[in-house]
């Protein structure tokens, strides 16, 4: 049973195929990187119309890699939310279109519960040598637009733990990275050149949450960088960073080396130090308050080596499952594989499924 995914919730274009559930048959991700990266962000409009351009060319190298025809799938299942409305409007739209010229049943699947859904794809295949992650699960969904905790219970039933009340932790690395002259993305340049610096350089607190202790915040954390800076005469510096941007659009680590003295290595090391301190502290608790039998952490910010790192150092309270770096961003096969037990309860959408840019999942 080969099921047709599509994700457009943000600013990357995919599809996949993903056969019985567990076995990739294709993967495409058209990026907008290069759209966006000189805006320092990703920009809303531009985003949308760049999935118009791409949405039909993604499908087509999907299916054609795959093996298949429209003729071979059993459903389309597409991303409906959460995420920028006018790029899930061009994947949901064309879902849409897909369905009803060829009479086949949509699946609407929350991006959401896709990113848990990559983790327990990956260990159904056998990667790593994993084992499946038993339930119930705590999972953490950290990403540059999320950061939240879910219980997974059997029949994938969700309950919402916890969850930023401001900036996501993919988020405060970008506008980290963004502030001192790194420019977009700036995760994976904290990342590479964090082992650098010393981690207990700077000190970094973060406040207390009333109401809920398992929510996250750093937003603080965010302004404490800033006011560090401020504090230090830092302009020529961060200026030569960004002029090595516009010289050399990719460079690599011994570029940011020549171009970082050491204070502000040490500045990105106990950054990146505090955010991991931060999300594995909640995940324990979250983890030990529901007797969870396995962590899956997912989402872009899962691709960080210091936070795979730090999970392996750490006493957490059960085994943790990550996904391959390829699933850990936004794709559509974990899409596709979230939607294989929903076809088996037959969950159908209607063709009126409206895009939706505050989607929850509980």
């Amino acid at each position: 049973m080969r099921i047709l995914g599509i994700e457009s919730s943000c600013d990357e274009t995919a599809a996949a195929v993903v056969e019985n559930g567990e076995t990739i048959l294709s993967s495409v991700v058209a990026s907008q990187l290069t759209t966006h990266g000189k805006y320092g962000g990703v920009v809303p409009e531009l985003a949308s119309r760049e999935h118009l351009r791409a949405i039909v060319a993604v499908v087509r190298e999907a299916l054609a890699e795959s093996g298949s025809t429209l003729d071979d799938l059993a459903a389309v299942a597409a991303t409906y939310g959460p995420g920028l409305v006018g790029s899930l409007l061009v994947g949901v739209t064309y879902a849409k279109s897909l369905c009803f010229a060829r009479g086949l049943p949509l699946i609407a699947v929350n991006h959401l519960e896709g990113h848990i859904h990559a983790v327990i794809l990956e260990a159904r295949r056998g990667a790593d040598g994993e084992s499946v992650p038993e339930l119930p699960a705590l999972a953490l969904v950290v990403s540059g637009g999320h950061t939240h905790l879910f219980e997974v219970n059997q029949g994938f039933q969700y309950r919402l733990l916890g969850k930023t009340r401001d900036d996501a932790a993919g988020e405060a690395f970008d506008k980290v990275a963004k502030l001192l002259g790194f420019g977009y993305p700036g995760g994976p340049v904290i990342d590479r050149l964090a082992p650098h610096g010393n981690p207990e350089a700077v000190s970094f607190t973060f406040a207390k949450m009333k109401g809920n202790d398992l929510d996250f915040s750093f937003s603080g954390l965010k302004t404490a960088v800033l006011r560090w800076v401020e504090q230090r005469d830092m302009d020529a510096e961060i200026a030569a960073r960004r002029a090595l941007l516009r010289n050399c659009p990719h460079p690599g680590v011994e570029e940011w080396l020549a171009a970082t003295p050491r204070r502000t290595l040490d500045l990105l090391a106990s950054f990146q130090h505090a955010v991991i301190r931060e999300l594995l502290t909640r995940a324990a608790a979250s983890a030990e308050r529901i007797g969870a039998r396995s962590l899956i952490i997912s989402g872009g910010v899962a691709c960080n080596s210091g936070l795979r790192a730090a999970t392996r150092a750490a006493a957490l309270p059960c085994p943790v499952f990550f996904p391959s770096p390829a699933l850990s961003t936004d794709n559509a096969a974990m899409i596709a594989a979230a939607a294989f037990p929903k076809f088996r309860r037959g969950e159908f959408a209607r063709f009126d499924l409206k895009a939706q840019a505050n989607l929850t999942l509980a």
